[in-house]
């Protein structure tokens, strides 16, 4: 084994098997691993159902029956969906979009008129509607005048009788014949009853495709853009003004949005996927119901995201919940962009205890790309597509293992690590194994403090730049005679 006292150079071959973590773990280091592409989903225009009805009919359900997993937020309550949210399905081989709603009423007005006008806006945009009536209610007059709005659109529809959970209840479906819409579906979305008669009709309705099942998936597409933040930050607001439309339900009512927001929004000169997602509240174990399943839907967004914006209201004072969330994100691996929204409200007192709150807070995300904007007004908001790309650009960015450890070689010499126990760790070898975002691993004599890796990590961000983007550093060192270092 390698005596204690010998010197090491940090291009002299070692084997990387010799070297555990801090908690003794050997696991294998490719030193010639390359920066891999992520494979994404692509392809053509897939046809659009549109599931739509009153409020509580069990739409949302429904949804989550024809995907196969639980997607879309439900609870036992009416209004939960508020905005139209579209799941790519797949059902025996031939792939469509469903796209949820919330509940559609007549002569409504403030939150609930607005969400009966995205519903409205699903039967125009799909190929088909799936219009679905509670059988254990009967047919009501909303009922009836939402027919009158599926007859102007002159769309295929399939009517479904949901909540038939048993053979007594379908007397109650053949009712419905009456509403000229042809044959109604007995269906249980709950237990999955008729769900496979339910879904050839649908066929029947759809478009005819080609065969949607490709062999792999062609890389690239949009780039993916997580707005998050808490309740009532501006997020809505701001992916209605990126889309140039009335996209997502925004009221001042706290946590509208419930579930995560697709939409494709052309913005210099690119095509970019924005999810606009539920509020983060202060503790999602102190949630429940819509919300919680809305936290945990928001958490899964941030994810499958490759950069999120994290918005903030200027207005308020900065609150540990902005601090939370951002830390989320960073330890999510995301690249972080912070838009400061509400910027037109605020006036030069404000701005002075803004910039002293930020200097305090935030010193940990620094190299975060900041942007103010206002949803509102539309003030800067053209400034944001400049911060996601240089966000993404360091999330993105490899240091080659000659540069790397040149780079090493020299901090080390200038600065070496501090003596701990009559003993100085030093740095033998770096390699950066991954980017997305960029992952670094250090071989060492011995443990490196958290407060020389953090030395370590700004000075990399001097040299090299990863704004926009966390960095993980990990810390592998050599086996002591006699057996494995101790863990920590």
């Amino acid at each position: 084994m390698y005596d204690d006292d010998a010197e090491f150079e940090l291009d002299a071959p070692f084997d990387p098997s010799e070297f555990v973590d801090e908690y003794g773990n050997a696991e294998p280091i490719d030193l010639s691993a390359e920066e891999g592409g992520e494979d994404v989903p692509g392809g053509g225009l897939l046809p659009v159902l549109a599931i739509v009805g009153r409020p509580n009919v069990g739409k949302s359900t429904l949804v989550n029956r024809i995907l196969g997993r639980r997607e879309a937020v439900v609870q036992d309550v009416p209004g939960v969906t508020r905005d139209r949210v579209s799941y790519e399905a797949n059902w025996s081989g031939r792939r469509f979009m469903v796209m949820d709603t919330g509940g559609w009423e007549v002569d409504v007005a403030g939150l609930d008129k607005r969400v009966a006008e995205q519903a409205e806006i699903a039967v125009e945009l799909a190929d088909a509607v799936l219009f679905v009536v509670d059988a254990t209610v009967g047919l009501t007059d909303t009922d009836e005048a939402f027919v009158r709005v599926l007859r102007r659109s002159k769309k295929p529809v399939v009517l479904v009788a949901n909540k038939v959970d048993n053979p007594q209840l379908e007397a109650e479906a053949a009712a419905l014949w009456n509403l000229g819409l042809g044959e109604p579906h007995p269906v249980s979305a709950m237990h999955g009853r008729g769900a496979g008669d339910m879904l050839d009709a649908i066929f029947e309705a759809l478009p005819k495709q080609p065969p949607a099942e490709t062999f792999g998936t062609p890389l690239g597409g949009p780039r993916r853009v997580a707005l998050v933040g808490k309740p009532n930050v501006g997020k809505s607001s701001l992916l209605n003004r990126l889309a140039g439309e009335y996209r997502v339900v925004v009221d001042s009512t706290a946590g509208t949005t419930r579930d995560p927001v697709d939409e494709m929004v052309e913005l210099g000169g690119k095509t970019w996927r924005f999810v606009d997602t539920a509020g983060i509240r202060r503790r999602v174990h102190h949630t429940f119901g819509a919300d919680y399943y809305a936290s945990l839907r928001t958490a899964a967004a941030i994810e499958k995201a490759e950069v999120a914006v994290v918005l903030i209201d200027v207005s308020e004072t900065l609150a540990e919940q902005d601090l939370r969330i951002i830390s989320k994100v960073a330890e999510s691996g995301r690249a972080l962009v912070i838009a400061y929204n509400k910027w037109d409200k605020l006036d030069d007192e404000r701005r002075y205890y803004l910039e002293r709150e930020i200097e305090q807070e935030l010193v940990q995300v620094q190299w975060a790309p900041r942007v103010n904007i206002s949803a509102s007004t539309g003030r800067h908001v053209e400034k944001l597509v400049p911060a996601i790309e240089t966000a993404l650009q360091g999330w993105e960015t490899r240091i080659s293992t000659g540069k790397l450890n040149a780079f090493l070689g020299t901090l080390v010499a200038e600065h070496p690590h501090p003596v701990r126990g009559g003993k100085q760790p030093r740095i033998l070898f770096g390699t950066q194994p991954s980017a997305k975002p960029p992952r670094f691993v250090l071989f060492a004599s011995g443990f490196l403090e958290a407060g020389y890796r953090r030395f370590i990590e700004r000075r990399l961000r001097e040299e090299f730049g990863f704004a926009g983007t966390p960095i993980e550093i990990s810390v592998r060192v050599r086996e002591k005679r006699g057996g494995r270092v101790k863990k920590k």
